[in-house]
């Protein structure tokens, strides 16, 4: 079952939210966070990318910057009049872009759940990440920033989201990206709870390290007090939860940079002569399997076909890194390997071809992994490579917290 419950949220009073809400952490770098703070003190960036509040240059995993994240979080604790709601609360949220509506329920999710596996991962988490976001949780002594997690859907739950939605907003803004952010606050808790019983599994659609961080937080917490406390707030991790037929992912594109002494027109002419690539107008790839390569300021596409059977080894981002990326390029480890560089589907083919001609590379417009291919990837204790998915739109972050 899927044990959510509401948790000891603080929340920024209405007329503030937007002012407060940003990004996430992770899809801006440093520069980005100053640029989207400059004139914005109530920014949640402040406290989520607190090096913007130090000298251009930090070291981002220094003393200070985790000095700095925890004084500014309790700075805008007390200068901002924030809810704690008198207790445990659920919320709804819900997101709405270009038309397209994605509602889950805000709630704390149980770490017992992730660490035996209830909750799925599909991505591996990265040792450097893991200590920054773990070290944040513990100094700051809160949930910034919460997971985004996906069920199965569930009609019964549907239902009760759609009475609750049916009332008044608690917070209804539209952010600078045109996406509306709308908050609704959950009187029947135990209703709630008890709709998800039948769930038997939720799955990170994206935070993996933040998930792995709450985790390992617990466990530091824990030491430091003398044995784990069944009721303590570290046994709970910040989620939004959305059911899967309300989500979309968007391809995440590859840019190869270093072509290994050829030109793009080489590299065109030798997918040409494996794949049997052809010009094409569509940068957009229409069915798995299906890709469309940019080079030499023209885009062909190519087909691809699995060469082993199960679930890892027929998604489009193995074929392209077992096919192309590591025979041609000797990319054998994207994840840290300089000569590609990745770009999510939200931006567009456009900035492929940017990105490719600036840095006289070729780029791979892929098709999007699918829900289905998540949950079957998860559902088989497997991992998926790295950059396989994208989610749009982002949760905002700074619209609620969890103190622990």
């Amino acid at each position: 079952m899927a044990d959510l419950r509401p948790f000891d949220a603080l929340t920024p009073p209405p007329e503030l939210a937007s002012a407060i809400a940003s990004v996430p952490y992770d899809v801006i770098n440093s520069t980005e966070a100053r640029e989207l703070a400059e004139g914005r003190p109530l920014s949640f960036l402040h406290v989520i990318r607190p090096e913007i509040d130090l000298p251009a240059g930090v070291d981002l995993y220094s003393d200070p910057v985790y000095a700095k994240g925890a004084e500014n979080l309790e700075r805008w604790i007390t200068d901002v009049p924030f809810d704690d709601h008198g207790g445990p609360v659920f919320f709804i949220y819900r997101l709405t872009q270009d038309g397209r509506a994605q509602t889950g329920v805000v709630a704390g999710c149980s770490v017992d759940e992730y660490d035996s596996g209830l909750i799925a991962i599909h991505e591996r988490t990265r040792q450097a990440k893991e200590d920054d976001r773990s070290r944040h949780l513990v100094e700051m002594r809160c949930q910034a920033e919460p997971i985004f997690l996906a069920y199965r859907s569930s009609a019964a739950i549907d239902t009760a989201v759609d009475e609750i939605t049916g009332g008044t907003p608690h917070v209804d803004f539209v952010a600078e990206d045109g996406v509306q952010h709308t908050l609704w606050k959950v009187e029947d808790a135990a209703g709630l709870s008890a709709s998800f019983e039948a769930v038997p599994r939720l799955y990170v659609a994206d935070g993996h390290h933040r998930t792995k961080s709450a985790s390992r937080a617990r466990v530091t917490l824990s030491e430091r007090e003398g044995g784990l406390r069944p009721g303590a707030s570290y046994n709970r991790v910040m989620a939004v939860v959305f059911p899967d037929d309300q989500l979309e992912i968007l391809p995440y594109n590859r840019v190869v940079l270093d072509l290994k002494g050829r030109s793009a027109a080489e590299v065109i002419a030798e997918l040409t002569a494996r794949f049997g690539a052809a010009p094409t107008t569509d940068a957009t790839p229409d069915r798995r399997h299906c890709f469309a390569v940019y080079g030499d300021r023209a885009w062909h596409r190519f087909t691809l076909a699995p060469q082993a059977e199960g679930v890892i080894e027929s998604l489009d981002v193995t074929l392209l890194q077992d096919q192309v990326l590591q025979p041609i390029f000797g990319i054998t480890d994207p994840r840290t390997d300089s000569g590609i560089d990745f770009v999510g589907g939200s931006r567009g083919t456009a900035e492929l071809e940017r990105r490719a001609d600036a840095s006289s590379g070729v780029a791979f417009s892929l098709f999007p992994t699918s829900l289905a291919e998540l949950f079957a990837v998860a559902d088989a204790g497997e991992i998926m490579p790295p950059k396989s998915t994208w989610f749009e739109p982002k949760l905002r972050s700074g619209l609620f917290i969890h103190r622990i």
